[in-house]
């Protein structure tokens, strides 16, 4: 404790008596060189005393891929109101191609002394991404939960969807209309939903009996684009069904379809994964597996809402079940 005086008044410019009034919530110390001693305290990676945690801003970063997918302002959208319920201002932040970068935001709310971070598609999913500043996070010891498939060694709390799940009742499905040949569409080859999505197919359609060959796999950007440039080196490879890993890959999946000329579902059928807003609007309306968001999304901001109260929240994944929603994007496959 007296070393921490020291340090915090030596980077304060202060003395080690201001440095113990602040800390102690005493009397006689202005806002400014209390404000002072607060941020020292944080950039140094110091916990604050419990007394004076509610003096971060109420806060919290909503780190977001993109907001092209409708899934993620969905999520948002929930996560956001659910905050407001418990009296924090959620500051949304987005990365775009050539902006702002993801560990660039996380000095920017540490800056505005947010109380805890949410991240939701970030480069954690990627293996080979770099991932130093969630390590920072978990120095400084700030509330933080991540959505869907963390990698394994951060050491926070996560929310996710069961891929597992999610794969094994799309292959049912398609397995009990006849379809044999089942290609994945997924997003890039280091994406850790992507691989955990890849490796359930593999498992499970073998338990089926049906073929697991790597010509049915190809990995591409999550967008529309991507799925149709995907998709299209699928179907010359004779594959009747296609599973991708988001429903704007299934709509690029249904473009390549249409482009090659093939009807879906009659010459092919496709299967999405989120089940965003409007997919039951589609041509034809799009059979997809559910992310649980609205439930997710209140979990995570109740582990981050307990993280920040001071309780224990382990760092462990919590899985929610999905549910698939049958349209008319998937039909029988006549041999």
């Amino acid at each position: 404790m007296t070393r921490r005086l020291a340090e915090v008044a030596r980077q304060v410019g202060v003395s080690e008596a201001t440095v113990s009034r602040v800390l102690n919530g005493r009397p006689g110390v202005s806002a400014s060189t209390r404000a002072a001693v607060l941020t020292a305290l944080d950039v140094m990676g110091y916990e604050r005393p419990t007394q004076l945690r509610g003096e971060r801003a109420r806060l919290v970063g909503l780190v977001l891929p993109e907001l092209q997918n409708p899934i993620f302002p969905a999520l948002a959208e929930i996560m956001g109101n659910a905050l407001a319920q418990q009296g924090f201002t959620p500051v949304l932040c987005t990365r775009t191609a050539g902006g702002v970068s993801e560990a660039e935001y996380v000095e920017l709310l540490l800056q505005q002394q947010v109380s805890g971070v949410v991240f939701a598609g970030g480069l954690y999913a990627q293996a080979d991404a770099i991932h130093s500043h969630y390590h920072h996070l978990v120095e400084r010891r700030l509330p933080t939960v991540l959505i869907n498939a963390a990698v394994d060694h951060l050491g926070l709390p996560q929310v996710s969807c069961d891929d597992a799940v999610a794969v094994e009742q799309v292959v049912g499905h398609l397995s009990s209309l006849g379809h044999e040949k089942i290609g994945l569409v997924l997003g890039p080859s280091d994406h850790v939903p992507s691989r955990r999505k890849l490796e359930a197919f593999r498992s499970y359609a073998a338990k089926l009996g049906l073929p697991v060959s790597d010509e049915l796999v190809e990995h591409g950007m999550f967008s529309i684009e991507g799925g149709h440039a995907a998709a299209a080196r699928l179907y010359p490879r004779g594959a009747t069904a296609v599973l991708c890993a988001s429903d704007l890959l299934a709509l690029g999946a249904i473009r390549a379809a249409r482009r090659q000329g093939l009807s879906v579902p009659e010459d092919v059928s496709v299967v999405g994964y989120d089940d965003s807003a409007l997919m039951n609007c589609t041509d034809p309306p799009l059979t997809t597996t559910r992310q649980p968001i609205e439930a997710m999304g209140r979990a995570v901001v109740e582990l981050l809402v307990k993280r920040i109260n001071g309780g224990e929240v382990a760092a462990e994944e919590l899985l929610f079940a999905p549910e698939l929603v049958v349209r008319g994007s998937t039909a029988r496959h006549i041999a």
